[in-house]
Formats: C-alpha cells, sequence, structure tokens
C-alpha cells in the first residue's frame, strides 16, 4: 500500500509539473508574437484561437 501511495504521488507530481510547463510555454509563447503574455489567459484569446483553426 506504501509502494502504491508512492507510485500515486510521483504522478501527481509530474502532471503537475507538466501542466506548469504547457501554462509557461503558451505564455511565452504568446509574448513571443508581440502580445502580452498573461492575454493567453483571456477566453476570447482562445476564442480567436479556434476561430483561426476551422
Amino acid at each position: 500500500m506504501d509502494e502504491l501511495k508512492r507510485v500515486l504521488k510521483r504522478i501527481g507530481i509530474i502532471l503537475l509539473v507538466c501542466l506548469a510547463v504547457v501554462i509557461v510555454g503558451t505564455m511565452i509563447g504568446y509574448g513571443v508574437g508581440g502580445g502580452n503574455p498573461f492575454a493567453v489567459f483571456l477566453p476570447r484569446t482562445w476564442s480567436h484561437i479556434f476561430d483561426f483553426m476551422r
């Protein structure tokens, strides 16, 4: 049981690190394009991206 907790803890840490990397990566990518890096969190930004992909 102790080993299962350790494995689940590692999986959780890996998922959190992956999420943080994705968030920082989108901010950097959006900022390099000339926009405000924090604007990547606005719903209108994602709406524009999805409309562009259609």
